[in-house]
């Protein structure tokens, strides 16, 4: 049985000297949160980057060499983060851009690259289902509307069944499921 949620923040601020020093402690809480109460947190968090830029700085912040390496050691350190991204505000989308390929313009906003996109998203599915079933705490609704977000429609048949073992020793964090074509 897993344990009871707690409380966790819903919105979090990462300052230029945390970024430069690529310091994660903002997300401690987070991290030492169990999966159930991150899971019960879906689509909540407010994630904020703050990167001082000039006026005449034409540049994205997922341009800014020093805010994306931030955003891609959280991403691996925490790979449960973009379940936790706020889905309406555009966080989901804008942690997305930090880590994979895209274009942007005024006009149609960001464009990923398609199949880094799809990589990644699956990627990512696969590993927050097994790591969410191996806490004993479902998370697919989520998922999907995480999937939904970045342009993802899900078929019912993309779930592994819920008993299915990853195939990870017992002990270790459950993560992608291994399985030959």
């Amino acid at each position: 049985m897993p344990p009871p949620p707690v409380e966790l923040p819903l919105a979090l601020t990462i300052g230029p000297d945390q970024i430069r020093d690529l310091d994660l402690s903002p997300l401690a809480p987070l991290a030492e949160a169990p999966v159930a109460s991150l899971v019960a947190a879906a689509a909540q968090l407010d994630l904020e980057l703050i990167w001082p830029r000039l006026d005449d700085d034409p540049r994205e912040l997922s341009q800014v060499a020093e805010v994306r390496l931030w955003c891609l050691r959280a991403d691996a350190l925490h790979p449960w983060l973009p379940l936790l991204l706020e889905r309406s505000n555009g966080s989901l989308t804008r942690h997305a851009a930090m880590l994979l390929p895209h274009g942007f313009s005024r006009s149609e906003g960001i464009r990923f690259a398609p199949e880094s996109l799809e990589l990644w998203i699956t990627h990512r599915l696969f590993w927050l289902d097994a790591w969410s079933i191996g806490a004993e705490v479902s998370c697919r609704q989520g998922l999907a509307q995480m999937a939904a977000v970045l342009g993802f429609e899900l078929d019912a048949a993309f779930w592994l069944p819920a008993g299915l073992p990853t195939g990870l020793p017992a002990g270790l964090p459950a993560g992608l499921p291994l399985a030959e074509s």
